[in-house]
This record gives structure tokens, sequence and C-alpha cells, in this order.
């Protein structure tokens, strides 16, 4: 990767996400929009936090900087683990 080129910040690509979502709404009424946007953030940070890691708990805990037993927790949560 170029170090060069502009790197768009995470943070934009979710407001911008989450933006999009809400106009998808068209006026309809949500009141879960933090689970959603949590469950649908957490469960691919999972997926690749796991996948950089080779399927090991441990070290994607320790890269997400949470215990193991919250890892494990929310992959079961997710239907995941």
């Amino acid at each position: 990767m170029d170090s060069q080129r502009a790197r768009t910040p995470l943070r934009d690509h979710v407001s911008n996400s989450v933006s999009r979502f809400l106009r998808d709404l068209d006026g309809e009424s949500t009141n879960v929009l933090y689970q959603l946007v949590l469950r649908e953030v957490e469960i691919p940070l999972f997926t690749e936090a796991l996948r950089h890691c080779d399927g090991n708990q441990s070290r994607a805990a320790d890269l997400l900087g949470i215990h193991r037993a919250t890892l494990r927790k929310k992959l079961r949560e997710y239907g995941m683990g």
C-alpha cells in the first residue's frame, strides 16, 4: 500500500453507512439503531480479528483489547462460536 495515499478514517465509512441506512428507512422509525449498528460492526470486526489471528481467540481478544471471555460471550451471542 502506498504510504502517501490518503486513507479515509473508519469513522467516515461508518458515518456514511449509518446515514445511508437512515435515508433508506424512508420515514419509518426505529428504536434499535444503537443495537443494530453495534451488531453490524462487531460481527465483521470479530470475524476479521479471528481471521487475522488464525482463529486463535486469545490472540484475537488481545488484538481487540478485550478479555477472551468477553470475546467468547459475544461470539456465542452472534451465533459465531
